[in-house]
């Protein structure tokens, strides 16, 4: 069932919040294998389901990434350092569901400290595909795309920094929005960098994104549509970069999305993915630079390499990154100025088999993490938000569309999704 699904038939006293959380934890008993929790909260969520049913939520079960602070319930953040670290109180947007009458089932497997985009962690295994379990999630928020793609909560809530949300929304064939940088607070949250942090969710549909975003950030978030359908830029360049399988997909949904299409050219977007690096790397290394002087060991080899180059870059880099964002940001004021919305694939590949470091693209073997860079960075780098909503499969894998729109313009994100999800029904479609 999708969250609104669930929301109406505990509105309606046809499910009970018991009910509900007992039939979730069967299902995550039942998919131990896909190893999409690190936490599961079963006998608190049991007993916060004979709580008063508050709206909007009404004692629906959900999940949140294990980098998102649930009082009394271990936050690993998917690390060694960690591993035993208990979080004292809830994450602002933990205490904002609770208010809205959510109940938390546990929290997801991510990658090691949310600084990757594989869920492939060394200290708590891999979450695993619920379409092909030898394929990889996507990251950081992996175990939020398997929780979600194999109804194992209602729905639930990742991090992105630079596509956390999108990327395991494009790979499990779920819906994932990244709200505005500032939109949701992230008080609470483990950080990966600072400037970049936001907290977004991922659930079966636009309508579920929209009604967990109206929680999450106190908005109402209108879906009705529009008397004129959107006119969206095709950012030609990405289309051209993607997987030919994978770029026809989110070809035929923009068909479907009855949108007027201008094709874009934006020369800036090649450069997004560097300008990030830049302030990215060195913030992270400034949130991790107690344990690299004391723990380096206990860090897994790629994390470890990412934030020792943040390390080592000139403080120059971080001053040019900052100049560069501004810069961007213009470029990208300029293009909205002509159009709605921005489109592109959200991923240019289907998720790659767990422990495979490279992605074929146009005949050339391609390291994955550069592979995606191009088509979640710019959007992170300009704190605009963005999602992934599904649009078909390649190989029987999903595949995802990517929308981003003007800061703060979320609404106008989740109603071309909703739109999309009233003539085509990929988001309804599930692993066996």
């Amino acid at each position: 069932m999708s969250l609104a699904d669930v929301v109406a038939r505990l509105r309606a006293r046809e499910l009970s919040p018991r009910e509900a959380v007992e039939g979730y934890l069967r299902r995550i008993d039942g998919a131990r294998d896909l190893n999409a929790y690190i936490t599961v909260r079963a006998e608190e969520a049991l007993a916060e389901a004979e709580g008063e049913a508050r709206p909007p939520l009404y004692g629906a079960p959900v999940a949140v990434k294990d980098l998102i602070g649930v009082a009394g319930t271990r936050m690993t953040a998917g690390s060694a350092i960690l591993r035993d670290h208990v979080a004292q109180e809830d994450a602002a947007a933990v205490a904002r569901l609770r208010a809205g009458g959510g109940i938390v089932l546990g929290t997801l497997n991510t990658h090691e400290f949310a600084f990757g985009a594989l869920t492939t962690s060394p200290h708590f295994g891999p979450a695993r595909n619920p379409w092909s379990r030898d394929r990889v999630c996507g990251g950081s928020s992996g175990g939020s795309g398997a929780a979600v793609a194999a109804d194992l909560a209602a729905a639930a809530l990742g991090t992105d920094t630079a596509g956390s949300v999108r990327i395991p929304a494009a790979l499990c064939g779920v819906t994932g929005l990244r709200p505005s940088t500032g939109l949701v607070p992230t008080r609470g949250v483990f950080p990966v960098a600072w400037s970049f942090d936001t907290v977004g969710p991922l659930a079966r549909s636009a309508a579920d994104c929209a009604l967990l975003l109206d929680v999450l950030a106190g908005t109402r978030t209108d879906l009705t549509p529009e008397p004129q359908p959107p006119k969206v830029g095709v950012l030609t360049a990405l289309f051209e970069r993607a997987d030919p399988a994978v770029a026809a997909a989110a070809e035929r949904a923009l068909r479907d999305l009855g949108a007027r299409l201008e094709p874009v050219d934006l020369p800036e977007l090649a450069d997004a993915g560097t300008i990030q690096q830049l302030v990215m790397l060195p913030e992270a290394a400034d949130v991790h630079l107690r344990w690299l002087r004391t723990r380096l060991a206990d860090y897994g080899p790629d994390v470890r390499a990412r934030l020792l180059a943040g390390l080592l870059l000139p403080p120059t880099a971080y001053v040019t990154g900052l100049r560069l964002r501004r810069r961007f940001g213009e470029a990208l004021r300029r293009a909205f100025e002509r159009v709605d919305l921005l489109a592109a694939p959200a991923m240019p590949v289907v998720a790659p088999r767990i422990g495979e470091e490279t992605v074929a693209l146009h005949g050339e073997e391609v390291p994955y993490r550069l592979a995606l860079i191009p088509f979640n960075s710019p959007w992170s780098l300009a704190g605009v938000p963005a999602a992934s909503v599904p649009c078909g499969f390649v190989d029987g894998l999903p595949v995802g569309l990517g929308l981003a729109g003007r800061r703060y313009a979320e609404a106008a994100v989740l109603r071309a999704a909703h739109r999309l999800q009233q003539v085509t029904d990929w988001h309804e479609r599930r692993p066996s």
